[in-house]
């Protein structure tokens, strides 16, 4: 592959719904540009994105995958990205580095929840955006519908540059709105001039006025041409499109069928003529020596620096951090600083990555994006750049996972395995979370749905060899009391020699503070109880608060006093006085209206507000007190809401299946609350067998 200055690179990120053909265009697109000589195809698994034997097997993207192709003097850098939701940060990862994007939407399904999602990521990268309406060779497809539907969403932004033209049904050819032409398609993506068939005038002539009033609207000079009736050139309305779309004040639509090649090699054209190369946008850091902003702007002529956007740890591929080079230019025998951790690290190659495929190249300019191979110390999100010059870019926002499962190796002995696995899974996927929970002894994995966890539990048998079983985690319940008690505990042995002799008189009362499993003081008077003995007693105390009697969670809120006892000057020991304390325990807590407490977490729930009634009804069903609704001005209502832990098993799954996959979930502990008596029974029934047993 050549070397590309900034002004010839486009980085695009592919967006959309699961389905709608992104890989398939990406497919297309290499195919045209002669990047590939066989086109693959998703259903047959042998596409050069969907490399990763997971989506091989299940047909649809898993991961981002770069796919650099040279087309007419420039290099595009297309990010292909998965559509369904629980990949969402391979998209958000994507987007971070990109400079524009397509949005990918079927013809035959329309604009879906993905659609929808796609654009607010473009919102929140202020990306200029295009939409490709795929799949136009299919029965039922309909471009217009989806443009309508754009419009009704986005409004007068919408400009269709295409739209196609039908014979017997079958998809011929497009008229181009831009230049008020017929092209038909002859063999494979090829095309020539054609009339346009009478029936279409009417929609030429509505989405030609579409586009005027949009380039109309770029300039006062525009604007009253426009009025006075003149008409603008192409060569005017083109650079007035470059210049809006690279605004995002337009956002043009184009459509084709990647299978059979069409519309592709347009799409490539316009992505070259109205797309912005990187120096068009703004990439600023901070300058670590002085504190102050470094405007980075991809302007290679600058120090050299880079961001890590994304890491692939596959153990076939190995290591390869992938970079977009910020400013600069960056050649292979470059040393960079990890300005994150501060370790110096030598590049020795620098690769693109070709799906799967690394292709060694000299250098890479401002703007690019390419892959260095086993950086030790770097991560994504870190920024690399020279020790002279060292620059920190902000860190990529992913959306945090909510969904929870607990995990265990099938086998013992792997432990040590899963956990190594898990770390480079975790380094490569950031919305993957593994926590060690201890106080409840579980493992614990965080994903952002079902189908992820799912696919990580597969790569761990496939990649790893370690088996790994996914089970619902455990609620941590606490135990404390409401009431008083008053208590004694003896503790006497006498079998032949030394005996032990222990007694202690206790006072247990609830604290107030559900913060601290215990408050200990001791009131004796006399010396009933020596005072090198306060000590044991505590140890019996701390012993006992770690698994409560009621149903072996952990004590929380009780404070017990030790006001009186008697020893024995020659079998009291450390021991016995221990052991009085923890019968002294057992029977004052049961004796002092024990409760069990369950955890309660603060959710913020955001759906559009046709799903409001469904969300708020699924949220009291789950014992959920519902505290507030805004709405966002987008359409959206949050609905906050205080909902028990224990109900919250499966709610990502629940609340896609209520939306669409429209909905958006966090939460976070509040407190914890008396649980409801049913509640309390069932788990006191469901521990009986725990209490007795010192260990789980």
């Amino acid at each position: 592959m050549n070397t590309y200055t900034t002004d010839k690179i486009r980085n695009v990120v592919l967006l959309g719904h699961g389905g709608s053909g992104k890989t398939s265009l990406t497919e297309a697109m290499a195919y045209v540009s002669g990047y590939i000589t066989r086109l693959g195809k998703v259903t047959d698994g042998n596409t050069i994105s969907d490399y990763d034997k997971e989506e091989i097997k299940r047909k649809f993207s898993i991961t981002t995958s770069v796919v650099p192709i040279e087309w007419k003097d420039y290099k595009i850098n297309i990010l292909d990205t998965p559509g369904y939701f629980d990949f969402v940060g391979e998209a958000e990862e994507a987007a971070s580095a990109a400079d524009a994007a397509i949005i990918v939407v079927s013809g035959k399904n329309g604009v879906e929840v993905g659609t929808e999602k796609a654009w607010e990521l473009c919102e929140k990268y202020k990306l200029p955006r295009m939409f490709f309406v795929s799949e136009m060779d299919v029965d039922h497809a309909s471009f217009r519908a989806v443009v309508e539907r754009l419009t009704e969403l986005y409004g007068k932004k919408i400009a269709p540059l295409h739209f196609p033209i039908r014979e017997d049904g079958k998809f011929v050819g497009y008229v181009n709105v831009v230049k008020q032409a017929g092209r038909k398609y002859i063999d494979k993506g090829k095309k020539e001039e054609c009339p346009i068939p009478e029936y279409l005038d009417e929609y030429l002539e509505k989405y030609h006025d579409i586009l005027m009033e949009s380039v109309a609207e770029t300039s006062e000079e525009f604007m009253d041409r426009y009025f006075e009736g003149d008409t603008f050139s192409v060569t005017e309305v083109s650079a007035a499109l470059a210049m809006n779309v690279q605004e995002a004040s337009i956002v043009p639509v184009c459509m084709g069928s990647p299978i059979n090649l069409r519309g592709v090699s347009n799409l490539l054209d316009d992505i070259c003529g109205y797309f912005p190369s990187p120096d068009k946008r703004s990439c600023n850091g901070i300058a670590q020596k002085t504190n102050e902003i470094f405007e980075a702007n991809y302007d290679f002529t600058k120090v050299k620096s880079a961001y890590v956007w994304k890491t692939i740890a596959d153990p076939f591929l190995g290591k390869y951090s992938l970079i977009k080079v910020c400013s600069g230019v960056i050649k292979s025998d470059d040393t960079l600083l990890n300005v994150e951790k501060g370790e110096e690290e030598r590049l020795n190659k620098l690769y693109v990555l070709e799906g799967s495929k690394p292709i060694e190249v000299p250098e890479l300019h401002a703007g690019d994006i390419g892959a260095i191979a086993k950086l030790n110390s770097v991560q994504t999100g870190d920024s690399l750049a020279t020790k002279a010059n060292p620059i920190l870019y902000p860190k990529a926002l992913l959306s945090t996972p909510y969904t929870c499962k607990r995990f265990k190796a099938v086998k013992k002995g792997d432990e040590d395995k899963i956990s190594q696995a898990l770390a480079k899974m975790m380094s490569e996927d950031k919305t993957l979370r593994v926590v060690n929970d201890s106080a409840n002894r579980q493992s614990l994995i965080y994903g952002i749905g079902d189908q992820h966890l799912d696919i990580v539990m597969n790569k761990l048998k496939e990649r790893y060899k370690v088996d790994v079983e996914l089970s619902k985690p455990k609620v941590p319940f606490r135990e404390t009391i409401r009431k008083n008690a008053d208590v004694e505990g003896k503790h006497k042995k006498q079998s032949g020699g030394h005996g032990q002799y222990g007694h202690v008189k206790m006072r247990f009362e609830p604290s107030g503070d559900l913060e601290t499993p215990y408050e200990f003081e001791q009131v004796v008077v006399g010396g009933a109880v020596p005072k090198n003995y306060f000590p044991a007693v505590e140890k019996g105390l701390q012993e006992c608060v770690l698994k409560g009697p009621l149903a072996a969670y952990p004590v929380v809120g009780v404070k017990a006093t030790l006001y009186d006892g008697s020893y024995h000057p020659v079998d009291s020991s450390e021991m016995a006085f221990k052991m009085a304390t923890i019968l002294a325990f057992k029977k004052g807590f049961m004796d002092a209206s024990p409760v069990l407490l369950e955890p309660i977490v603060s959710m913020k729930v955001t759906v559009p507000d046709k799903f409001t009634g469904d969300v708020m009804g699924d949220l009291n069903k789950r014992r959920g007190r519902v505290l507030g609704m805004t709405p966002d001005h987008q359409g959206n209502t949050i609905i906050e809401a205080d909902v028990p832990q224990l109900e919250i098993y499966g709610y990502s799954t629940d609340l896609r299946s209520m939306t669409g996959g429209s909905g958006e979930f966090s939460y976070e502990f509040a407190r914890y609350e008396q649980a409801p008596n049913d509640i309390q029974a069932k788990e006191i029934e469901a521990r009986a067998s725990k209490v007795d047993k010192a260990e789980e």
